[in-house]
């Protein structure tokens, strides 16, 4: 079975029964920033861009830069919490439903992460569609060690099956991988 497949399913599914939830996180987002969904430019699968979209974890004008290098101070009550809880991702399920993203896969990056870039490019991440968890994810390795996350990222890719491919959901949902640190 095609993981396209399964990923068009599990999205469709995802945003259908996740609706009543979305919306209740849409609306505290309105009193939390007054602007709760997150769109950013990112590196998709071929080195094309794609716009990410999240719920909004951080206050506004928050300059866009990777997680790890963001200031925690600029991250929302609620943000703090759609984080911990890995909700802050659910939109993404649009973005794989489109054919943007899979549901594994590496994380995608943003254009000015130019040493990761230059590490995935030369392992040849980019030829698959950009994931909203991982290898990398599950074992808490982020965008803050480009070289040893293109190297994880590789290594998923080449050995990605339809069993890793579900336990790195079930890892996901259970609690593994704890996203970005922000400093």
């Amino acid at each position: 079975m095609s993981l396209r497949i399964l990923d068009v399913f599990f999205s469709l599914v995802g945003l259908i029964l996740g609706l009543p939830v979305f919306m209740l996180i849409y609306l505290i987002g309105l009193f939390d920033t007054g602007s709760p969904l997150f769109r950013q430019k990112r590196v998709g699968r071929n080195q094309q861009p794609f716009t990410l979209v999240k719920f909004r974890t951080m206050a506004i004008d928050t300059a866009s830069v990777a997680s790890h290098l963001a200031c925690a101070t600029s991250i929302t009550p609620m943000g703090s919490f759609l984080r911990k809880t890995k909700l802050d991702e659910l939109p993404q399920l649009w973005n794989v439903l489109k054919g943007e993203m899979s549901l594994v896969g590496p994380r995608p990056n943003l254009f000015n992460q130019v040493e990761l870039i230059a590490a995935r490019e030369k392992l040849g991440v980019y030829d698959v569609r950009p994931g909203i968890t991982g290898l990398a994810q599950v074992n808490h390795i982020d965008m803050s060690t480009p070289e040893l996350l293109a190297e994880k990222d590789s290594e998923m890719i080449n050995s990605l099956s339809i069993n890793s491919y579900f336990k790195y959901i079930l890892l996901t949902v259970t609690g593994s991988g704890q996203g970005d640190r922000v400093r």
